[in-house]
């Protein structure tokens, strides 16, 4: 075939090999190992003529479900191709062609990710002193449009820091909070800036009055970002002249690395569980 632009889905974990999503010089990360995937098999043959981009970047440790990026190959793809070289915690899971002047970032009509608290409730404090209500209101306050310079990383290239934030969300499943988080553009550390200080309210360690002044773009507030690890680019959408094509077994090899990590995760919890018992038969 001659050469076309596909779209394709992926996920990866965050593992503490990978230096985040975007190439760097002399640092594995996401891009390169699916770079170095794509030239092993056929597929591209020089990185600048496949205009190869990702629709958004994510720093070390955290996770993606739904990443996409676009990139011009030389022949058909078959996803479980590529999968079979790829580390099993990388997958291609879904594609679509597009049109050569297509781009994965500035066609990408929504960006929906969600941070997982790593801490159980019952260990952030007692159930009475953390606020959730508190909590509810201030993602409430953070929809809609705001300058978010001080809820991310300062950045010396005078980056524009508005944006539009269509929902933010605080859930309880399993004695977790997970945050949720729909929006076009996202800036960087945005999510992980915005969760530290929403935490910080409900556990009473800053006002109501602190949070709001957050939005005051004209003061310069420093603080270190919530954990990475709990972030997760769960989709990015398109408008509908985009339509993934699903491969089963590439979902299939995705499922099941997902399922093989919970099975192995969940006897080491119980594991320590169990080792707190001063009277095992109690």
């Amino acid at each position: 075939m001659s050469p076309s632009k596909f779209l394709f889905k992926i996920y990866y974990i965050g593992r503490k090999k990978y230096y985040g999503s975007q190439r760097q010089l002399n640092f594995i990360t996401i891009e390169q190992c699916l770079l170095n995937v794509l030239k092993e098999k056929g597929y591209i043959h020089k990185v600048r003529d496949s205009e190869f981009e990702f629709a958004s970047r994510t720093d070390r440790y955290v996770s993606a479900r739904g990443a996409c990026f676009t990139c011009i190959i030389e022949k058909k793809p078959i996803l479980m191709e590529i999968n079979s070289v790829l580390p099993k915690e990388i997958g291609v899971w879904a594609h679509t062609e597009v049109p050569m002047e297509f781009s994965s970032r500035r066609n990408a009509i929504l960006r929906h990710y969600v941070y997982f608290v790593p801490t159980p409730i019952s260990h952030l404090g007692e159930r009475s002193k953390i606020n959730i209500d508190i909590m509810k209101q201030a993602c409430k306050e953070l929809e809609g449009r705001h300058n978010f310079a001080n809820f991310s990383k300062k950045e010396s290239n005078g980056i524009i820091t508005i944006r539009d934030m269509e929902s933010v969300k605080l859930l309880i499943k399993n004695n977790h909070l997970i945050f949720e988080f729909k929006s076009r553009a996202f800036l960087r550390q945005q999510i992980r800036r915005i969760v530290k200080k929403v935490l910080e309210l409900g556990k009473n360690e800053i006002s109501y009055d602190d949070f709001l002044n957050l939005f005051d773009a004209s003061a310069d507030i420093s603080y270190q970002p919530a954990d990475p690890k709990g972030l997760i680019l769960w989709d990015i959408k398109f408008d509908e002249t985009v339509n993934f094509k699903e491969d089963p077994k590439s979902e299939e090899r995705m499922k099941n690395y997902f399922l093989k990590k919970e099975i192995v995760y969940n006897h080491k919890y119980h594991l320590f569980k169990t080792l707190q018992q001063d009277d095992f038969s109690q």
